[in-house]
């Protein structure tokens, strides 16, 4: 189900909790959302939908990726970009990296590893960030 953008800045800095196998409804409904606003979206974390959980979603190319509990465990290459925010305007610096390894569980729950670089690992980066109530 399409759920309305939570743009309340004090809801948004909050830490998200660790998503279950119970939060599959929560992670389809951040798939339905990201679908309804992808001319002006790339990713989005479930607190972008009043949820305060573990879960992302990334548009990477032809597909959406939903990842529960997703965590950075490797980085390399910092550089100095800007970035806007469907919660938030206008646009805002700040660092990202290059290439990322992720280590997450996927729509199955299963536990996943994979590296990412360039456009898809700094969607990735930004979506974490919303869970850890980090915001541009």
């Amino acid at each position: 189900m399409v759920k309305p953008i939570m743009r309340d800045i004090f809801f948004l800095n909050q830490l998200s909790e660790p998503a279950t196998e119970s939060d599959r409804k929560t992670g389809m409904d951040l798939l339905d959302t990201l679908k309804a606003h992808e001319e002006e979206c790339v990713g989005m974390a479930a607190n972008m939908i009043g949820v305060r959980k573990n879960i992302i979603a990334v548009h990477m190319g032809f597909m959406n990726v939903l990842m529960y509990n997703p965590k950075i465990i490797k980085k390399s290459g910092a550089y100095e970009t800007e970035e806007g925010c469907l919660s938030l305007a206008g646009v805002r610096k700040c660092m990202r990296y290059q290439e990322i390894e992720v280590q997450y569980q996927d729509v199955n729950f299963k536990q996943q590893r994979q590296t990412y670089s360039g456009w898809i690992a700094q969607i990735i980066q930004h979506e974490i960030d919303h869970c850890r109530g980090i915001l541009i």
